[in-house]
């Protein structure tokens, strides 16, 4: 059959027998969250960022 690149057997060997690493916990907001509030706090409720009145 033209076109295959390797046999169905051996897909997936690999990633299986690799350990899973689990993804590190987060401090910050991830960066959509943190840009939603920044804009809400900006733009609806007209405060500033980072200024003290």
């Amino acid at each position: 059959m033209p076109g295959s690149h390797g046999s169905l057997t051996k897909a997936g060997k690999v990633r299986e027998s690799t350990p899973k690493v689990h993804s590190r916990e987060r401090h910050s907001p991830i960066p959509r969250v943190r840009n939603k509030r920044n804009y809400m706090k900006r733009v609806i409720q007209g405060q500033t960022i980072g200024v003290k009145k």
